[in-house]
């Protein structure tokens, strides 16, 4: 059974490979969790993350955005001492506010997801790399992202970024042709521009 490349052998990255990268996510608090789990990740290893992800939840009352957006500046300091997240003022600051302005996109539209999704006009993006070296760093779409949520007042959110959390959340799916869970995903989406036996 062929995998993305990045895969790799680590049986955390195995797993949120299989069953979480290139899923369509829906849910605002989860949506937030990618957000900033993305964010965190600049300059560090995604396994990094992934093994702090649960001390994450912890530290960050499950990264329920109207929970976060209240943290006062001691909490922020408490988070600031605690070894089990990446302890960057930066980071950690722009999660709060980036939960604040989560909640002022939910007043304009709703929900975060009606926000974030109409960047790709409520659909995900089918893709066909054939190796991983084709898959682009940012796109247009994750470029509009990023310069519209900069002016909401959204840190750590350049294209790159942006276009990894994406990927994430199932907003394109960019597993390879090659890899099980491309076709998997492409039929979970519906189908459409599904060339048979691509896998």
């Amino acid at each position: 059974m062929e995998r993305c490349k990045w895969a790799g052998s680590d049986e955390l990255m195995i797993n949120y490979h299989d069953n979480e990268w290139g899923v369509p996510v829906h849910d605002d608090r989860l949506l937030f969790e990618f957000l900033t789990l993305e964010g965190a990740q600049a300059g560090l290893s995604w396994i990094t993350i992934l093994r702090k992800r649960e001390h994450y939840r912890a530290a960050l009352y499950n990264l329920e955005p109207k929970k976060v957006a209240g943290c006062s500046y001691s909490e922020i300091k408490e988070m600031l001492n605690n070894p089990s997240i990446v302890r960057n003022r930066g980071k950690i600051e722009s999660t709060v506010s980036n939960a604040k302005a989560i909640l002022e996109l939910q007043r304009e539209y709703g929900s975060f997801n009606e926000y974030i999704w109409s960047f790709t006009n409520g659909k995900p993006i089918q893709n066909y790399w054939k190796s991983h070296v084709e898959i682009p760093l940012h796109t247009a779409e994750s470029s509009n992202m990023s310069k519209d949520m900069k002016k909401r007042g959204f840190k750590f959110v350049g294209p790159t970024i942006c276009y990894s959390f994406m990927q994430a959340v199932g907003m394109v799916n960019d597993h390879t042709v090659n890899c099980f869970r491309h076709m998997q995903i492409c039929k979970q989406n519906g189908g459409a521009g599904c060339p048979p036996g691509l896998n």
